[in-house]
Parts: structure tokens; C-alpha cells; sequence
């Protein structure tokens, strides 16, 4: 599940319909506000403050050196996550920790990971903080957030190239039936394979490339690629790209809207790198700059 790691990604793509002059750069500004907009809220991205691998029986978890987990905000000692050999986890809560586990006072809980009941964890919270359980590829962790994280009071903002209306790229779309499959790696080591339902072909000064995107969403692509600003100008292992999906065999990639992913801003997040089939030998000059924030 690629995405998993995409909660409040903005998921905002401009119509197949021609946009032209102010009223197209308008409505890139527009995505472009949306994504800012869900970067910097309370629970986004940039509140990452924690990736924290559980291991296999009790983890004891708190602010306080002594724990198996340290976090870097929260009770001393907040309680004890448990991880059993049948992949469940089990919270004890700390007497005056001042816990709530879904909003409640209680003194055990069954953590839900992210990716059971409809990807929605079952929240710890504590104070400004709080944590969820993920999986990935077979692990579990915690993933732990706080609304005063500095990555978040401390945001310097996103940089982008000039809108540029010749990145809106009308490729042709190539179905596969049945679905392909590829292998995306990922920043912790991992590679997973994905199915793929077709491929966008478009052509540039003369030249002709490809990409190859995922669907995990009924009504978008999803496409995750790299190209000659990628470790430059643009953030090195991978940018995203959200599209409608084709009509009439014909696919707009608009990569004024290509954005960073979670990994530019945060070392806590569990991003995907781009697959060798969308590493673009053309330099992509559209869409979000590297962070410059510090990270990535």
C-alpha cells in the first residue's frame, strides 16, 4: 500500500479542459495553496517528531531516558506497548499519564494500525503529542506526532518554479490488460511490487518518454518519478504527481503541480523512491523546489 504513508496528501488536480493565461496559473496557485494549507495543519506531515520500531513483546514508552522508546515529548512514563507474535498490539496505560486512547480515559487498549479498519489507527494521545501504529512490510511501528513539533513552528515555507504552461502535458494513455506490475523501493530498504494499469506517453522537444503510474484512489493516478533537477534543484529521491484519470486515451500530466513528499521535510516518514522505469532523462522544470528547510 504505497499511499499509506500519504495521509493529508493533497489530492487536488486541475481538469483535462484547456486552462489558458492568468486563469491557468490561478488555478495552479490554488492546488499549489491547498497542499500548503495541508502540510502545516496540526496533524500533517511536518508535526513528525517520531518513527519508533517496535519489537516483539513489551515496549516500555515515555520521555524518560529508562524507557525501551524515548519520545521526544509527553509523560515520563506513559505505559507499555506490547507486540505479540500474532502481529496484535496492546497499550498498558501509566496511572497519571494522562493518556486518552481515542479520546478516552482508559487503562488498556488494542492499538488498530493503519492498515486495518479503513486505514483509520487508533490514536494515543498526550498533551500537544500524540502516536498511531503503522505497518510496513511486515513491522510495526509507532508514529508519533506533536503540534509543537519545530519542523512545524519553525516551516520556512515551499519554493516552486514558475508556473510554466507548457508542463501541462497531454500524454497518451496506454492500457494494460492485464495490469503490469513494477518494484518501488522505498526510503527504509523495503521494495514492494505494484500494479500498474497502463502507461502516459508524451513527447517533449522532440523527444518521447513514459511513466508509469499506481491507482489506489477510483478516480486519480498516482505517479511517483525522478528527472535531471531530481538532487539538485528539486528533492532527490522522488517527487509526486496526482492525475485524473484518462479520457479518451488521452492522460494530462500537469507537472506544475508535482510536489515533494513527506521524506523532503521530515526523517520520520516512510517514503517510496522513484522506480527506475520513472526516472525522466529530461529536466523536469516545474513544479515544487527542494526544501529548504534543512532535511532532505
Amino acid at each position: 500500500m504505497i499511499r499509506s504513508f500519504a495521509f493529508a496528501s493533497v489530492v487536488a488536480v486541475t481538469s483535462g479542459s484547456v486552462i489558458a493565461g492568468d486563469a491557468y496559473t490561478a488555478a495552479v496557485e490554488k492546488v499549489r495553496a491547498s497542499r500548503l494549507e495541508t502540510l502545516k495543519a496540526p496533524a500533517g506531515w511536518l508535526s513528525l517528531i517520531g518513527l519508533e520500531w517496535l519489537q516483539p513483546g513489551a515496549n516500555r514508552v515515555g520521555s524518560a531516558a529508562d524507557n525501551d522508546i524515548v519520545l521526544k515529548a509527553g509523560p515520563a512514563h506513559l505505559g507499555v506497548v506490547t507486540l505479540d507474535d500474532t502481529g496484535n498490539v496492546t497499550l498498558e496505560v501509566a496511572r497519571g499519564s494522562g493518556v486518552l486512547v481515542d479520546g478516552r480515559e482508559v487503562q488498556r487498549a488494542t492499538l488498530v494500525d493503519d492498515g486495518g479498519n479503513g486505514g483509520k489507527a487508533t490514536e494515543v494521545r498526550f498533551g500537544s503529542a500524540n502516536f498511531f501504529v503503522i505497518a510496513r512490510d511486515g513491522k510495526k511501528a509507532l508514529r508519533v506526532k506533536d503540534e509543537k513539533a519545530e519542523t512545524r513552528t519553525h516551516f520556512v515555507g515551499l519554493d516552486y518554479f514558475p508556473v510554466d504552461p507548457s508542463w501541462r502535458v497531454e500524454a497518451e494513455w496506454v492500457p494494460f490488460d492485464p495490469p503490469h506490475e513494477i518494484e518501488i523501493g522505498s526510503v527504509l530498504g523495503t521494495i514492494d511490487k505494484e500494479k500498474v494499469p497502463g502507461r502516459a506517453v508524451f513527447t517533449r522537444d522532440g523527444h518521447t518518454y513514459e511513466l508509469f503510474p499506481i491507482q489506489e484512489e477510483p478516480d486519480s493516478l498516482f505517479f511517483v518519478f525522478a528527472d535531471r533537477t531530481s538532487g539538485k534543484e528539486t528533492y532527490g529521491a522522488a517527487r509526486f504527481l496526482d492525475t485524473p484519470l484518462a479520457k479518451d486515451g488521452k492522460l494530462v500530466l500537469d507537472f506544475n503541480e508535482a510536489r515533494n513528499p513527506p521524506c523532503a521535510f521530515t526523517p520520520y516518514a516512510t517514503c517510496p523512491l522513484a522506480p527506475p522505469e520513472n526516472r525522466l532523462d529530461v529536466r523536469v522544470t516545474a513544479g515544487e523546489k527542494k526544501y529548504a528547510g534543512g532535511h532532505g
